[in-house]
């Protein structure tokens, strides 16, 4: 089975995609007004927003930076693998390998958060998404991003977010938790063609169960909305364990 030797899974390119994304977040869905001439806080984040306006991504608008048709393209098509990595990828968070068993698989038998995560952080689950994402060869770094965005990792409406946005201390994690995570070749190619089976199968249910669910508790996913029909049809070819989507083979931003 392939080795994944990579020594570096976070490049420079990486960092500013995911800190582009961040900021074309808040430009679409926040409040926050990024002026042309940055004072404060946003002075650090000024290099990027040229960077973004000499690709076409951002332009000025009066006083402030705004989002072009194609910067929105490229977060939505964001937007569409992070719905897929809560759908696909996150399920991979908690694997009992001695069992073969999903955490996930009980995720509508606890009534409270507190109850699902008590029983989820259990030391007997192993986090396989990076094995999962090698193994599909999607690039691991950006599957714990977007475990960072659901978990709220990069918080905008707090004090000094920028500096922190712009410092090493995310990435560095990101970076660590990459090379320390299980690999595909850790489990073995039969194990993994097995395991992403069962995670798989256990999706589609699920999705099942959330049609089903009230909309305030059909959010197994970090999600709020009702999954209809043609979503569980859109998933399914997934049950092919080497299958991804196309919108993975999409380049974001063109640096």
């Amino acid at each position: 089975m392939e080795l994944y030797t990579i020594t570096m899974f976070l490049t420079t390119d990486n960092k500013k995609t995911f800190t582009a994304i961040i900021l074309l977040n808040e430009m679409i869905n926040g409040t926050h007004k990024f002026q042309t001439i940055a004072n404060g806080d946003d002075s650090v984040l000024e290099p990027l927003f040229i960077e973004l306006m000499s690709k076409s991504y951002v332009q000025t608008s009066g006083l402030n930076y705004q989002v072009t048709a194609k910067g929105q393209e490229v977060f939505d098509t964001f937007m569409k693998r992070y719905t897929e990595y809560l759908k696909v990828y996150d399920i991979f968070s908690y694997v009992d390998l001695e069992k073969g068993e999903f955490a996930f698989a009980r995720y509508f038998d606890f009534e409270t958060d507190e109850a699902w995560a008590d029983f989820a952080n259990d030391e007997r689950f192993d986090d396989l998404r990076i094995a999962v994402a090698l193994f599909k060869k999607i690039d691991p770094a950006e599957i714990v991003f977007m475990s960072f965005i659901n978990e709220n990792r990069f918080d905008t409406t707090a004090t000094g977010w920028q500096m922190d946005l712009v410092s090493d201390n995310s990435w560095n994690e990101i970076e660590e938790i990459c090379k320390t995570a299980i690999k595909p070749e850790e489990v073995g190619e039969d194990a993994m063609v097995d395991m992403i089976g069962r995670g798989s199968d256990l999706m589609m249910k699920l999705l099942e169960q959330e049609k089903e669910q009230p909309q305030d508790d059909a959010n197994y996913n970090g999600g709020d909305t009702i999954v209809e029909e043609e979503t569980v049809e859109y998933y399914q070819p997934y049950y092919d364990p080497y299958y991804v989507s196309p919108i993975w083979l999409l380049p974001l931003f063109l640096w």
